[in-house]
């Protein structure tokens, strides 16, 4: 029953990161108009599609929680030990390379999805390091790529300027850095919840 609480102590926490993270980041996107929504979609908040903060929200819910267990079965949990201000530079990081890809001219499409790949490999490599984190990277990337193809290529939003079929070819980098970073507090939030119950089992004992 615990555990159970535990789990959607953690889910809900992720989920509302997710929204605000989709609220801020997706108003850089729309500012620049790097991505357009029909106006009958816009909702007034932060100028963002009513379904966005929520799908991200969902998603950041679902990949924070997977990381943790994905870690244990491959007994990488205790490899890596993180603490909250690994955790909020990874966050900075990753808020910066979204505000890049929105923000900084480069002088063509191609050096500027180089330049985020570096340096979504560079986070990981500086906040990970683990072979779930990288797998599940990729795949979060490739899924996301698709799913976000799906919607524009029905007409959903639309991307100004695609070059990577009907999205920009720096997107997978953003969605593979996101999966780092959502995964990166979902461990650390498993891992405060672990230190808890731990703690409390003590209290327990000593006073049995």
């Amino acid at each position: 029953m615990g555990s159970l609480k535990s789990l959607i102590a953690r889910g809900s926490v992720l989920f509302f990161i997710g929204v605000f993270f989709a609220l801020v980041l997706n108003l850089l996107q729309v500012q620049r108009q790097v991505t357009v929504f029909p106006p009958e979609v816009l909702a007034s908040l932060f100028s963002s599609a009513w379904w966005v903060p929520p799908s991200c929200g969902t998603a950041a819910a679902v990949i924070g929680l997977l990381y943790p267990c994905l870690d244990k079965q491959l007994g990488e949990e205790l490899r890596y030990k993180r603490e909250w201000s690994s955790v909020m530079r990874c966050v900075a990081v990753f808020v910066g390379i979204n505000h890049a890809s929105a923000k900084i001219d480069f002088a063509n499409n191609i050096q500027l999805s180089v330049s985020l790949a570096a340096m979504s490999i560079g986070l990981w490599w500086l906040f990970d390091r683990s072979r779930s984190g990288f797998g599940l990277g990729v795949g979060i990337a490739v899924l996301a790529t698709f799913v976000t193809q799906l919607l524009v290529y029905n007409d959903v939003y639309r991307y100004t300027e695609p070059d990577f079929l009907f999205v920009r070819s720096w997107l997978p980098c953003v969605f593979f850095s996101g999966g780092v970073t959502m995964g990166n507090i979902g461990r650390q939030l498993a891992s405060v919840s672990s230190y808890d119950s731990e703690s409390s089992g003590e209290q327990r004992v000593k006073q049995e």
